[in-house]
């Protein structure tokens, strides 16, 4: 059966970092060259022959990089069920048998003449285990530098955007109309229990996108008992994953926004559009509210957008976007995050 996939595969909290995530390979990629040039600089004795052990380094270096980028992205399912010392262990071995290859059966074109020896083969193996050694280092000090503890208290202080208002409006709302609609009042209450139940849910955990959808129109629901005619929303969802995961309340606050800085201020109010799709195997999720020439954007816009956006960051490093949009009349915020699906027990 499907099994909810947790968000620590995205951040560095299992100490091994995520090789299928943009960011790491990006650090991996500059670390390894800026290594390379610092090995290259303590040989050389002119800038001259810099320029000729930089030369003949890369010409080893980048195939085995790429090659070994490609077997990691590979294999990352693999080394996220492993305990970390036997995850590190089979990748130093995977690259030292990849730096082996290269050099025992590339022979001259990836290596000069003169260093073709078995010396030199050993200390090229030796070089490159050492070198990843390194970077899983590197990557094991930042994972415990951002320690779990320190960005769960921050994900959970960035979700926490329904504001008190928002309950003490609802629960008005709820009361004018106990009496003349109970149907209506009780079904009122059920989504304010769903919403909250959603607030307090686990920081770390990736929710379906579906649920994160009906949360979303239970959340409008209220504001509509409140707000009535006023408050119109526009779905454009019939391209939208349901099998998608995302972290959980990152809708909701995106539709508090237009409400409260959109539609509240406009006496007649307006159309809230909402778009969620796939495109290049990224999901899209798009809301987009009129905006009053009148009334300037407060700080606490500003301020539930920046946590957003930190917060988008936190989990997919550079591989989320975050794009305002804005016009004389209308404002809009789309994110751009990967397509992620549920693994398969």
């Amino acid at each position: 059966m499907p099994r909810t996939r947790s968000i620590n595969q995205n951040i560095p909290h299992r100490l091994l970092p995520d090789l299928r995530n943009m960011g790491t390979v990006l650090r991996i990629v500059l670390l390894v060259n800026a290594i390379a040039l610092f090995l290259a600089l303590a040989q050389a004795a002119s800038p001259g022959e810099l320029w000729q052990q930089m030369l003949f380094g890369s010409a080893l270096l980048q195939p085995v990089l790429l090659s070994a980028l490609l077997a990691l992205y590979a294999l990352n399912p693999i080394f996220a069920r492993l305990a970390y010392w036997q995850a590190s262990l089979l990748i130093v071995v995977i690259i030292v048998l990849l730096t082996f290859a290269f050099t025992h059966f590339g022979g001259e074109l990836f290596v000069a003449a003169e260093e073709y020896s078995g010396f030199g083969e050993l200390k090229r193996l030796l070089q490159s285990a050492v070198i990843t050694l390194l970077l899983l280092g590197y990557f094991r000090w930042r994972a415990l530098a951002l320690s779990p503890v320190l960005q769960e208290a921050r994900l959970q202080a960035l979700q926490a955007r329904i504001r008190p208002h928002f309950l003490f409006n609802s629960i008005n709302a709820v009361l004018a109309i106990v009496r003349t609609e109970p149907k209506r009042a009780e079904s009122a209450l059920e989504d304010m229990a769903d919403l909250f139940r959603m607030a307090m849910n686990d920081a770390h955990e990736l929710v379906a996108l579906k649920d994160e959808f009906e949360l979303a129109q239970r959340y409008l629901a209220l504001e509509q008992l409140r707000m009535g005619e006023r408050l119109q929303v526009r779905w454009h969802t019939r391209d939208m994953p349901h099998d998608a995961l995302i972290p959980p309340l990152v809708l909701q606050p995106l539709l508090e926004n237009a409400v409260y800085h959109g539609i509240e201020p406009l006496v007649a109010g307006g159309i809230i559009e909402v778009s969620l799709y796939t495109a290049d195997k990224r999901l899209h999720l798009e809301v987009r509210n009129p905006l009053s020439a009148t009334v300037a954007q407060k700080e606490g816009n500003r301020i539930a957008l920046a946590n957003i956006r930190e917060r988008l960051a936190l989990l997919f490093d550079v591989e989320a976007e975050y794009r305002v949009e804005r016009s004389s009349d209308s404002y809009g915020v789309h994110i751009i995050i990967p397509y992620l699906k549920p693994e398969v027990a």
